[in-house]
């Protein structure tokens, strides 16, 4: 990614920032929690979905009418079948993965993209977006002079950059990149500094 396509929007754009209510006597802010809408409705759906088939079925026999041929068979193989079949096997092991797979969503936060920001305002969490936040690092990185492109990864805990030099001693590329960086770093607000990490080369040779 080179400085001339940086030039033309890059410098324009502004990070994402999410906002939320919380308690005005919460801690130390923590990550946010995704609000997990589809795995809950596709669950919903499905319970939904089952539990009315088998309540009119229920209601059917109960009217004096013939179960349905469906779980007739299903009573039958459950009755005849042996634990060890292959058959009783694979639906255990893919009702214990997708019981896993929930407990998992339940007890994760989820949005992995949305750093946690310093609380300026009682009562008010803010998060800023990963990209938005390697997109204004990079545009900080790209003022350092002898930087001719630079690609910046945020994670969660260690922030990577990993520049092309073409001019200038590559110690001194790196010492000024550091420290613009490590400035940047800090005016992003972030509730808890991630590492830093910055490795500058020459470009490749043609």
């Amino acid at each position: 990614m080179s400085g001339n396509g940086l030039d033309t929007g890059a410098r324009d754009a502004a990070p994402a920032v999410e906002t939320a209510e919380v308690p005005d006597d919460a801690g130390r802010p923590g990550r946010f929690w995704s609000a997990r809408r589809l795995p809950a409705a596709l669950v919903a759906a499905v319970v939904l979905g089952t539990a009315g088939i088998f309540l009119y079925d229920v209601a059917a026999v109960r009217a004096h009418r013939p179960a349905m041929g469906w779980r007739r068979h299903l009573a039958h193989e459950l009755a005849t079948r042996h634990l060890g079949n292959a058959w009783v096997v694979t639906g255990a092991a893919v009702a214990v993965l997708a019981g896993l797979w929930l407990i998992v969503l339940a007890a994760t936060p989820g949005l992995r993209g949305v750093l946690p920001m310093r609380r300026g305002t009682p009562g008010v969490r803010a998060g800023l977006d990963r990209r938005g936040a390697a997109l204004v690092l990079r545009d900080r990185a790209m003022e350092v002079s002898g930087v001719q492109s630079v690609r910046v990864d945020v994670g969660r805990h260690r922030i990577r950059a990993r520049a092309v030099a073409h001019f200038r001693d590559l110690d001194d590329v790196r010492d000024d990149l550091g420290t613009a960086l490590a400035d940047g770093v800090r005016q992003l607000g972030l509730a808890r500094s991630p590492g830093l990490s910055v490795h500058v080369r020459r470009p490749a040779k043609r």
